[in-house]
């Protein structure tokens, strides 16, 4: 087998920006075989479609249809999070291997079913936390797995977009439908980036998260003001009793520097990490200002071919699902991939308490919402019933998360 037959379960904003280029301009193209697309949104499709020939016939508005009607290897699903569950689960159990971008799901649950169903499918899933291979973080893990820093004590991430991201009165849109904010939030959108981007280095557990959110931007906005949050500061505690903050929203002045501003500083009891995540490359001033470029995460090449650890990331996972469907693959080394660290599952559950912590918060006078505390442990064990042990007890996990 020299290529993965994959087919494409969703075709929207995070295909144009980043999975097309994957797909079709990448050195890891070569490893795939884009045989057919799945959106329920015709415009979606087509601009997919079009540019890179993919038959008509070849176009599905059901990914249930695309998964019985042709022979596939794999399947990309780049549903909303809200979404991932089903297509996954039934992807496996029809024999196919799954890649998700971040995060698994965003609930407990739905990480849980997409777990279960591929050990006991037998098939491989994996997940694209594309941070995990950024060079900074990267380095910053070995460092840290290795002792340069001592114990993790906390940190402070931040992860802010321009107001467009979530504008549903900007034109062009970016992202934002209309619904955007109500279906997503600075958690479920940003937040999980930068939590996984900490376990990774650290490689702890969380076991209580607590979160506070604004609501003094959007709210204002016309002719459409979207219901939801502007900001949010997640604190999130550690097994070893360190803890974090991260600041994660969509409200900064369009005129920012770039579409994302990020970082992070991390102290430990031998040291300080800073991670100059918002400088990534370097700044232009053009016709439309001040610019900050992220030749890190996405660098198009003269020749037209895309790199970086954007790319890198998924485009990697896919090898992995290559040598797996070759019969290259240990046990051992597919149980890694299956822990709930490497897929994820601490990062969803980080995810889900914030948002329980919102949802059973005090609302306090100007749009601020001072969430409650949510011990991870009662959470799990709420969610899964007997099944949460296998996730708990440290003997599961240990392994995987300080490997």
């Amino acid at each position: 087998m020299d290529k993965l037959r994959l087919g494409v379960i969703g075709a929207g904003s995070v295909v144009r920006e980043i999975y097309r280029h994957l797909y079709f301009h990448s050195d890891y193209s070569r490893l795939l075989s884009i045989e057919a697309a799945a959106d329920p949104s015709a415009a979606a499709l087509s601009d997919f479609c079009d540019p890179y020939g993919i038959a008509a016939e070849l176009r599905y508005g059901d990914y249930r249809e695309m998964i019985a009607s042709i022979p596939l290897d794999a399947v990309q699903v780049n549903t909303p999070d809200s979404l991932h569950e089903e297509p996954t689960v039934r992807a496996l159990k029809a024999g196919l291997d799954v890649l998700v971008p971040k995060p698994l799901a965003d609930t407990i649950g739905a990480a849980h079913a997409m777990i279960d169903a591929a050990r006991t499918s037998g098939r491989l899933l994996v997940v694209d936390f594309h941070k995990r291979d950024d060079p900074r973080i990267r380095e910053a893990a070995a460092r840290y797995r290795r002792g340069d820093y001592g114990e993790y004590q906390c940190s402070v991430w931040y992860m802010l977009d321009k107001l467009m991201v979530a504008d549903p009165n900007h034109e062009p849109r970016f992202f934002a439908s209309p619904d955007f904010v109500e279906r997503n939030s600075p958690i479920s959108f940003l937040t999980v980036h930068m939590v996984d981007a900490l376990l990774s280095i650290i490689g702890l557990r969380p076991v209580s998260v607590c979160a506070t959110s604004w609501n003094q931007k959007l709210s204002s906005l016309r002719p459409i003001a979207p219901k939801g949050c502007d900001m949010c500061d997640t604190e999130v505690r550690f097994e070893n009793g360190g803890v974090a903050h991260i600041i994660t929203g969509w409200h900064l002045p369009n005129a920012a520097h770039a579409n994302t501003v990020q970082s992070a500083r991390l102290i430990c009891s031998n040291g300080m990490v800073d991670l100059g995540l918002d400088t990534p490359g370097f700044r232009e001033l053009a016709a439309e200002g001040i610019q900050e470029r992220n030749p890190l995460f996405r660098n198009f090449e003269p020749d037209g071919s895309v790199s970086g650890y954007g790319i890198s990331r998924p485009g990697r996972l896919y090898g992995q699902i290559l040598r797996f469907r070759r019969g290259e693959m240990s046990p051992e080394e597919r149980d890694r991939i299956l822990s709930p660290v490497e897929l994820g599952f601490w990062t969803t559950v980080a995810l889900q308490a914030a948002e329980r912590s919102l949802a059973l918060g005090e609302g306090r006078e100007r749009g601020t919402t001072r969430g409650v505390a949510v011990d991870v442990e009662e959470l799990v064990r709420a969610e899964l019933g007997g099944a949460a042990e296998a996730y708990l007890r440290p003997e599961a996990t240990e392994g995987a998360c300080r490997g």
